[in-house]
């Protein structure tokens, strides 16, 4: 297995703070990103080694072990009871070594458990490493149930995004991680969603919020609007003599529930009565008018 130097790959000092490790990584998976280098080898090569360091040194505990143990990283526990277990023995499971630095582990690892130069008495499997990767959503995109197509370590993935995938949700997808050694299982792929808004709804879970603005007359004498909707055009009747900050619920015209197909959340509408800027002489002494009966 060839070393790869992760800091290296994301350009950043071996004492990065967490949040440069992100930043790193977010501006290189863009650069390298498939879609936009088609049929670039080199630059699908650089994406999937920035992948596998984001996967590495985002995570606190992962970054400790692979500061310690380099490229056996993800066999720290197994390394760290077999130097526990020959301790003043020299000798462990019927192969003799010496305890060295983080460099000789490698080769000790491979001599004892069967590695590239000498096979041992058992076959032990290791389950293979965990991906992670984000995926940016339009929110009108999210509120149906669709295939996608990701790029993973330089392999396309096609995937089922449920209606109502929430901001920040992450979803797994088992055995699409790194290969299992000596045949064990494969890791498994951790997609973090993203969902930027582009509609005119604010969202809070399920429900869906919407400031309306309604005409003068249209509060006071009441009347009927078209309302677009993610779920198609609503007809919204409105009452009369309707105030400022009125709040009205159409049930079911919110969001999808993840998951439950065929139920939703609400839609929240507040009402902003729109003043006049000018009026007419006919309005002036219309209003003049009602001014005097004082209603």
């Amino acid at each position: 297995m060839e070393f790869i130097d992760y800091y290296e790959v994301l350009g950043i000092d071996k004492s990065a703070p967490q949040k440069e490790v992100k930043n790193a990584y977010r501006k290189l998976a863009r650069k390298y990103h498939p879609d936009l280098n088609p049929n670039d080898k080199e630059a699908e090569r650089k994406f999937k080694q920035v992948n596998e360091a984001h996967e590495v040194l985002s995570d606190p505990k992962k970054r400790k072990k692979y500061d310690e143990y380099g490229k056996d990283w993800m066999h720290a526990e197994e390394i760290e009871k077999a130097k526990k277990a020959g301790a003043g023995k020299g000798q462990f499971g019927g192969y003799t070594y010496t305890s060295g630095g983080p460099e000789d582990f490698s080769d000790f690892f491979e001599a004892m458990f069967g590695g590239g130069r000498t096979r041992g008495r058992r076959g032990v499997q290791f389950r293979g490493q965990d991906y992670s990767a984000e995926l940016h959503l339009k929110l009108s995109d999210a509120y149906i149930t669709r295939k996608h197509t990701i790029a993973v370590n330089g392999k396309n993935i096609r995937i089922t995004i449920p209606a109502g995938i929430e901001h920040g949700q992450t979803i797994k997808i088992k055995g699409y991680g790194g290969p299992g050694i000596e045949g064990g299982p494969k890791g498994d792929l951790y997609i973090t969603f993203f969902i930027d808004n582009d509609t005119k709804f604010k969202r809070d879970g399920d429900n869906l919020y919407l400031t309306l603005q309604i005409a003068l007359t249209t509060a006071v004498l009441g009347g009927e609007v078209m309302l677009d909707t993610l779920g198609g055009k609503v007809k919204l009747k409105i009452k009369p003599l309707s105030q400022n900050g009125t709040r009205v619920r159409l049930r079911g015209k919110g969001f999808p529930k993840y998951k439950k197909e065929g139920q939703y959340g609400d839609l929240i509408i507040t009402y902003s009565i729109k003043l006049p800027k000018e009026l007419t002489p006919e309005q002036q002494n219309i209003f003049e008018e009602l001014a005097r009966t004082q209603l």
